[in-house]
């Protein structure tokens, strides 16, 4: 037997795969199990870390079968250990360009170029920026958008939290563990998080709720120090001494690479059927990214569920 023959070609790295997913969060690593359970070829790209968005979650309590909650980051590690026990394979590379007009179709990578036969775009949403004066000049200066990341900085301090839908005031009952006090602010005229939230909310005198109304701009030295915050019904400015800032006013979509290749929304949202094809033949969309009525963990599964089967349906046509 030859054995260096052997050795070369177990040494060898893929460059081509049946199927390729971009995001290794709740939907992509989902599609991943599909497709691996169907022998599939299937390569997750992830920028950051396998598991999302999820994994900055301190604590996850709508989620089916978890009846105490789970944390996102063991909930993301049992996700990316499922996927790979079925063969998919997760690699630590940032995707940086894609090319669609034909198949197999080409991936560009911070590290390598690969290509696929069928691809699940995957990427979810960030959190949208305020675009006011000092956000910008102090963002990781007092702002975050983590609070699972940051918060343990601001023990006993008092800090802001923008937005009162169900990130904002969950995140706010976590941040309240080490903060002196926490101030919401809501530009609508009452939160929008789930009833549940807001009963905790109300239970926790820590925090107080403004509703209708707006961060003006955030001030500080070096570090950030103050917010001025506006009574958009009054018009009344008030001036917060506060030593940190978690924003959570809403989510965009992580479609920088497909923006000018598949049909999105009038919001970017990737437009999808209810098998989740996209504008372009082979190519998939599921999760956050997509121009769904709900994002969550659980709706992000079952998207991937349907994503990899019909990935793998489209993949048993062209043969």
């Amino acid at each position: 037997m030859d054995f260096s023959i052997q050795k070369k070609e177990k040494n060898t790295v893929r460059k081509h795969f049946q199927a390729a997913i971009i995001g290794s969060g709740p939907a992509g690593l989902t599609a991943a199990i599909y497709l691996g359970r169907s022998k599939v070829e299937t390569v997750v790209f992830e920028k950051v870390i396998p598991g999302g968005y999820v994994v900055n979650v301190e604590k996850i309590e709508n989620y089916p079968g978890f009846v105490e909650g789970i944390s996102g980051e063991k909930l993301g590690k049992l996700y990316a250990e499922h996927a790979e026990k079925f063969g998919s394979e997760i690699k630590s590379e940032e995707v940086t360009k894609l090319e669609l007009n034909e198949t197999p179709f080409k991936i560009e990578t911070s590290r390598s170029s690969y290509t696929s036969d069928s691809l699940i775009l995957a990427t979810g949403t960030s959190n949208r920026k305020l675009a006011v004066p000092g956000e910008k000049e102090f963002t990781h200066k007092g702002i975050s958008f983590c609070a699972t990341c940051d918060a343990p900085f601001f023990e006993g301090e008092d800090v802001l939290v923008v937005g009162a839908g169900n990130s904002g005031v969950q995140e706010s009952l976590y941040i309240s563990r080490f903060a002196k006090h926490i101030t919401i602010v809501e530009l609508l005229e009452f939160p929008t998080a789930e009833p549940i939230l807001i009963d905790r909310l109300n239970d926790n005198n820590k925090i107080d709720l403004f509703t209708s109304h707006l961060v003006m701009s955030f001030k500080g030295d070096k570090m950030l120090s103050s917010v001025d915050i506006k009574d958009i019904k009054s018009g009344e400015v008030k001036n917060l001494k506060i030593k940190g800032a978690f924003i959570y006013a809403g989510e965009i979509p992580n479609n920088d690479l497909v923006r000018d290749k598949l049909k999105l929304d009038e919001k970017g949202f990737i437009v999808t059927d209810e098998y989740l094809r996209t504008s372009v033949n082979g190519v998939f969309a599921a999760g956050d990214v997509r121009n769904t009525p709900l994002r969550q963990v659980a709706t992000s599964v079952g998207d991937g569920a349907i994503a990899g089967y019909e990935a793998y349906r489209f993949l048993e046509e062209r043969k």
